[in-house]
C-alpha cells in the first residue's frame, strides 16, 4: 500500500496503531531509565528544546524556568545602568552561577 499518505505507518502501509505506539512509548522510558510520562509530555519537550535552541519559531507552551530566565534577561538588558559591568552585576559584585 505504498503511497496511503500516512507519514507514520506499519510495514503493511496502515495506520499506526495508537495503542502499539503508547506500548512502544513506555517500553522506550523503561529502557531509558527515565521516569513515567505521557506521550504529549515529550512532544511539549521536544518543542520547548527547539525553542530554546531557536529552531522553532514559536511555541504556546514555555517552562516557567525559562520564562523567568527570559524575564530576568530582558530586565537585565532594559534596566542596566552606566555602573554595571559587562556581565550586567553591579560594580564591584559577581553573578551567582
Amino acid at each position: 500500500m505504498a503511497g496511503s499518505g500516512w507519514i507514520f505507518a506499519q510495514p503493511n502501509g496502515k495506520p499506526t496503531d495508537p495503542r502499539a505506539d503508547y506500548g512502544e512509548w513506555k517500553d522506550v522510558l523503561v529502557s531509558a531509565g527515565v521516569r513515567e510520562a505521557r506521550l504529549p509530555d515529550a512532544r511539549h519537550t521536544a518543542a520547548t528544546f527547539l525553542l530554546v535552541l531557536g529552531v522553532a519559531q514559536r511555541y504556546q507552551h514555555v517552562p516557567d524556568d525559562l520564562r523567568r530566565t527570559i524575564a530576568s534577561q530582558v530586565g537585565g538588558l532594559l534596566w542596566k545602568t552606566p555602573n554595571d559591568d559587562e556581565d550586567g552585576s553591579p560594580e564591584g559584585t559577581q553573578k551567582a552561577g
